[in-house]
């Protein structure tokens, strides 16, 4: 590691006691009618901003390779922002290499994650249901566009023509209905073209319950040595001699760091602004609010399987994917068709938080045209949160030109599924370009633990060319 971080491993340091009279917030003190406010610093190697299931999965591995990690949130708890309205689908189906295998090393990271966390036997965790992943056959997303990298890789999957996805899946229409169309549109129930097939993945599946995941990442970081700071915000990025100093919290506190991270969500445009950065980014971000229905599911359509539950369908085709939801109910979310208009905010705190009618009419109404059984109820039900997106829907995982700042941005809608090994992406980044490292001229490389794949952390570059994907939330 850089002699620059050995040198803030000082303990916190503050100044002399407040003077004794009534403390209205940290920092501030009233001396007669007379306001008085004074400087509060402390230090540690690393600060997070963010504690969402990135962030602290960042904090987790930072921790455990040694640091000393401040975490700060503007929520109460982790996993409070975008994570906890993430659908959690673990799905492998990524046009890059670099995609696939950080997907598919998550997905072991997942199914082992008491041993992923080293939590103790009584903790409460998120679980990781296998229930596989079908993907609709789409001409502008073919299977193609997956398997090869899946091949190379090792993901199983199989190829069901349109027979055997109406054997596999009774409660489906296989109809062919693209482009995707407005609900309202002449055209939409018009009779299908063709009959689609599907690519499955019997590995993939989803995670219960995303916000107790964040949580459990959190928690482990502790175990480490981290520490969180909760309903914070950074008013401040400092910054001397073309380097970052360390952030100032809205409570006084001004805490020196070496490194300091931003793995803000939506927010992280606002602090990347804060700290000067992106001038030289090749990738845009912006804050897109979106929104998951909650639907009861067909009847009978999770009997035709017995034990096993039905799989994620994402269904390009008509615009929308659909999730179980225990054993009774299906979540519903969109992805992006270009008939949609989207929601994108300037400021990520205008997003209401709740379901609008028309969008859960929309997507509702698709799901039910591919799935026959669905009925659309009156009254939305389900929950909205707003979105990191960059302009490929690709993240950013670098540095930037400003010496120590670090960004995992533009993770939202498709990176939930990845946050294990981010944590590790980040800690190899960091202690690479640290100890001196340019990966802007060579990027570096992480191996994975658990696949023993490489990954090239250029395919995360704030400086790429942008990545040829489906342009949707599925990769």
């Amino acid at each position: 590691m850089a002699s620059y971080l050995r040198t803030v491993r000082t303990t916190a340091e503050r100044r002399p006691a407040e003077p004794p009279s009534r403390r209205a917030a940290a920092g501030t003190v009233w001396s007669g009618k007379k306001k008085v406010s004074w400087n509060v610093t402390e230090s540690t190697e690393v600060v997070v901003v963010g504690a969402g299931v990135i962030g602290s999965s960042i904090a987790l591995e930072l921790a455990r390779s040694g640091l000393r990690v401040v975490v700060v949130d503007k929520f109460g708890g982790a996993g409070n922002g975008s994570t906890s309205a993430s659908s959690a689908v673990v799905r492998f189906t990524y046009p890059t290499i670099a995609g696939v295998n950080a997907a598919w090393e998550s997905r072991h990271c997942w199914e082992a994650w008491r041993d992923h966390l080293q939590a103790p036997a009584g903790e409460p965790l998120a679980a990781f249901n296998r229930c596989g992943v079908t993907l609709l056959d789409v001409d502008f997303a073919p299977c193609s566009l997956f398997t090869r990298h899946f091949d190379k890789v090792g993901v199983p999957y199989e190829k069901w023509d349109a027979q055997e996805l109406s054997e596999r899946l009774p409660a489906v229409d296989t109809g062919r209905y693209s482009p995707p169309r407005p609900v309202d549109d002449d055209e939409f129930f018009a009779d299908a073209s063709t009959r689609l097939g599907a690519l499955h993945t019997p590995d993939g599946g989803f995670v219960d319950d995303p916000q107790l995941a964040a949580r459990n990442l959190a928690a482990a970081a502790q175990r480490h040595g981290a520490a969180f700071r909760w309903k914070t915000e950074v008013t401040a990025v400092m910054r001397r001699g073309g380097r970052v100093r360390g952030v100032r919290l809205d409570e006084g506190t001004e805490l020196s760091a070496g490194v300091v991270v931003n793995a803000a969500g939506p927010w992280s445009g606002q602090l990347n602004r804060l700290a000067e950065v992106g001038g030289d980014f090749t990738i845009g971000l912006r804050p897109l609010r979106q929104e998951v229905h909650h639907v009861a599911a067909p009847a009978g359509y999770y009997d035709a399987g017995g034990d096993r539950q039905a799989p994620v369908l994402a269904d390009m085709d008509l615009g929308t994917y659909i999730r179980p939801e225990g054993r009774e109910f299906l979540l519903v979310g969109g992805t992006e068709p270009e008939c949609d208009p989207l929601e994108w905010l300037d400021d990520p705190d205008d997003g209401s938080p709740l379901p609008t009618v028309s969008q859960f009419r929309t997507q509702v109404t698709r799901a039910a045209r591919r799935l026959p059984g669905l009925r659309v109820p009156n009254k939305p039900r389900g929950v909205a949160g707003v979105y990191d997106v960059t302009d490929d829907w690709t993240p950013v995982y670098d540095r930037t030109e400003l010496a120590g700042f670090y960004v995992a941005i533009g993770t939202s809608g498709n990176q939930f599924k990845n946050a294990p090994l981010v944590g590790r992406l980040m800690t190899t980044l960091i202690h690479g370009v640290e100890g001196g490292h340019d990966h802007d001229r060579s990027a570096l490389t992480h191996t994975c633990e658990h696949t023993g794949q490489t990954i090239d952390l250029g395919a995360f570059s704030r400086r790429r060319r942008p990545t040829a994907s489906t342009g949707t939330v599925l990769g």
